[in-house]
């Protein structure tokens, strides 16, 4: 996990780039940017990628990140602008956001499969939640915050259950799609197939 940190650590600070919700049919996609410390002193243990964890493990492991973080910004783009720009651009957008939303800018950013309009220098990792400790991170702050985010839209729009799927494309939510049709937070570019 430390691999690619290793390599920059000596030059100055590593941050890592990782988004959640690219794929949902609701919400906005969310993009995180993290910077670690990475000292052993700091390491928190279990970080993985976001997707290997329980919903409980994420939630604590979140806490720990934005408490131990030297830095760290997370940007949700809503669903206005990914159907305006395309979800792979709002998504480079998200992140971009993220990066310069830092307040210490990094010697290089680590980013999970996704090149991005910067001047600071980047390396691009396919994979790469599962391969740099700060990406890592990134994707716990990204998914979390989302699926907190979800389960507020959840209140305000109970027929859709947004608090068990999060927006993503289940039996459940098409099946509430076709039913009650689409309400503020669904991605017209995305659920074209399934409302008339």
């Amino acid at each position: 996990m430390f691999e690619y940190e290793n390599k920059y650590k000596d030059f100055g600070l590593v941050a890592g780039i990782d988004e959640a919700g690219r794929g949902p049919l609701a919400g906005p996609v969310v993009c995180a940017c993290v910077v670690m410390p990475l000292d052993e002193n700091n390491i928190i243990q279990g970080i993985n990628d976001s997707k290997k964890l329980t919903a409980k493990k994420r939630a604590e492991l979140f806490e720990k990140i934005i408490n131990t973080a030297i830095d760290y910004c997370i940007v949700p783009i809503d669903e206005k602008t990914i159907d305006e720009i395309n979800i792979l651009k709002a998504t480079k957008l998200g992140m971009e956001k993220a990066l310069n939303g830092l307040k210490n800018q990094p010697y290089v950013v680590l980013i999970d499969a996704v090149k991005i309009n910067t001047t600071t220098m980047q390396e691009n990792i396919i994979k790469g939640d599962a391969k740099s400790y700060n990406i890592a991170a990134a994707s716990i702050l990204a998914k979390e915050f989302r699926d907190r985010l979800m389960l507020e839209e959840a209140k305000k729009y109970p027929e859709y259950h947004f608090e068990k799927h999060k927006g993503y494309g289940t039996k459940l939510h098409i099946e509430a799609l076709k039913q009650h049709g689409k309400c503020k937070i669904h991605r017209d570019s995305f659920i074209k197939n399934f409302v008339n």
